[in-house]
């Protein structure tokens, strides 16, 4: 409905947009639109209101009555501000730089040139957790799509009466994760994630407590088993499952093969039974139609549950099938492998070699101590897509011909690197750096970089990089995995720790 008149308009008005006066007439109206002297005030407002909503068209481009400051600087004074160890060291070095305590920590590298501060406003708390971004080495260069999610940032959905919660990252969060995602679940003690099956694969690490797994092939063959903080389950697409927590409540990672994968649109149990005919249901499962007037209402999703019997015999059911083999079992007690050990940390490896049934995926779980660094590496069939459980560090990648950037990641955060792109882990904190990498592949594969020059004539080595002679003989021959390094990142003198 098209009001004829303002005067129409007032008087079908809620009483608090009333006008306090006579109402203006559309020419008078105008008249204030156009006067240049002030704003133009507003013929209706809520009660205490004042001012007007646009300005006069005395704004509009130059106007020597409308005086710009131009003097004002906006720069911030040395002694409102300090620099953190290695921020006026040369660029191209690239420290790391640690900006958790320094007041009022500015985007400034090396020493030299006009020194850029930054007046605001600003996300101080998220500057100093990302200072390669803010103060990027002087190496980083070109355009490289993000490569970090903090699934701090995901939202988190949780259960039924504060059952669990969980939150995930796909490309939705992180456009570049097209071959993964990922979710990170919590189960209070005895809770489930109730039955239900997947369109994708799903490899999961158990990241603290303990659960039991139930699940059943297409062969009828049954499955059960309890793991703990450590250990590992995949379950391929299709397959039906159940998780629920024991005692001690659980908390784990999921990957997903695909990366447009979402948590929310998981087949369930609930509503599998919900969205059939009681008909139908009746005479599937041979019963009368009373037996589904207590189904749930709505997906159960993460729910509280009755305590699982201690003695994990009395959760078995086998069928005339039998169990699923050990060849083809759904678990790997990974919390037992013993870690291969090298200078630097240590790192365990999970592929189909010794754990079957996941066909394509791979697994590292890397310690990094304090100032070591995962070496500088690539894959050749798979992008990596990595989790940060504990410490923080910091990641480059090298996107072909000639763009880098580096990352900055802490306990929660989730990485993407697409294949082949070069990339490197660095601890940059005072304690482990402990990670997981997934890859997208039959055997766990990389290239090392430090190997593929030890590897390579030395003259032809020389040729492309220059390199002295006690630098060609430091190369290494065999993959070394972890590069130990000094706790005092500004310290750069590693020949002295390699001898």
């Amino acid at each position: 409905m098209f009001y004829r008149s303002l005067a129409a308009a007032a008087l079908l008005a809620p009483a608090w947009a009333a006008p306090a006066g006579p109402v203006p007439a559309p020419a008078m109206l105008k008249a204030r639109q156009s006067d240049a002297a002030g704003p133009v005030p507003t013929p209706y407002g809520p009660a205490g209101s004042s001012g007007s909503l646009r300005g006069p068209e005395s704004l509009l481009g130059y106007n020597p009555s409308n005086p710009v400051d131009v003097d004002t600087s906006i720069d911030i004074p040395p002694a409102d501000f300090e620099l953190a160890p290695g921020q006026t060291a040369d660029k191209d070095l690239g420290l790391y730089l640690d900006l958790s305590t320094v007041k009022n920590p500015q985007p400034i590298r090396g020493g030299s040139g006009k020194v850029p501060t930054d007046p605001g406003p600003r996300n101080t708390p998220m500057d100093r957790q990302n200072s390669d971004l803010f103060a990027p080495p002087g190496t980083d260069a070109g355009d490289v799509p993000n490569a970090k999610w903090p699934l701090a940032l995901s939202h988190n959905r949780h259960g039924l009466n504060g059952a669990g919660f969980a939150r995930q990252q796909s490309v939705r969060e992180l456009p570049i994760s097209t071959a993964m995602a990922g979710v990170d679940m919590r189960l209070e003690p005895n809770a489930y994630r109730e039955l239900h099956w997947h369109k994708a694969n799903e490899w999961s690490l158990l990241l603290k407590g303990s659960a039991r797994l139930t699940a059943v092939n297409e062969n009828g063959e049954s499955f059960v088993d309890d793991l703990q903080e450590g250990d590992v389950w995949y379950f391929p697409a299709g397959i039906p499952h159940a998780i629920q927590a024991m005692e001690s409540g659980v908390e784990f990672l999921l990957v997903f093969d695909d990366g447009s994968f979402s948590e929310d649109n998981t087949f369930l149990v609930s509503e599998l039974f919900e969205r059939n005919p009681t008909s139908v249901l009746a005479k599937d499962l041979r019963v009368d139609t009373t037996a589904f007037d207590n189904i749930p209402e709505g997906e159960l999703y993460i729910f509280e549950g009755t305590p699982a019997p201690k003695n994990i015999s009395e959760s078995n059911v086998t069928g005339p099938a039998g169990s699923i083999p050990p060849s083809g079992t759904y678990s790997y007690h990974w919390s037992q492998q013993p870690a291969y050990e090298v200078p630097g940390g240590n790192v365990k490896i999970l592929d189909p070699l010794t754990f079957p049934v996941a066909k394509n995926f791979a697994a590292a779980l890397f310690t990094v101590k304090p100032g070591a660094m995962r070496e500088l590496h690539w894959h050749t069939t798979s992008d990596e897509w990595n989790y940060i459980i504990s410490g923080q560090g910091r990641l480059t990648v090298f996107v072909a011909p000639e763009s880098s950037r580096t990352f900055d990641f802490r306990a929660g955060d989730v990485g993407y690197v697409p294949v082949p792109d070069a990339h490197y882990l660095e601890n940059t904190g005072t304690e482990d750096l402990v990670y997981l990498e997934v890859l997208q592949a039959g055997v766990y594969n990389d290239i090392s970089v430090a190997q593929w020059l030890g590897l390579t004539p030395k003259q032809v080595v020389k040729d492309h990089l220059g390199f002295s002679e006690d630098t060609l003989n430091r190369l290494p021959q065999v993959k070394p995995f972890i590069l130990p390094g000094h706790k005092n990142l500004t310290d750069t003198n590693y020949k002295e720790e390699s001898e």
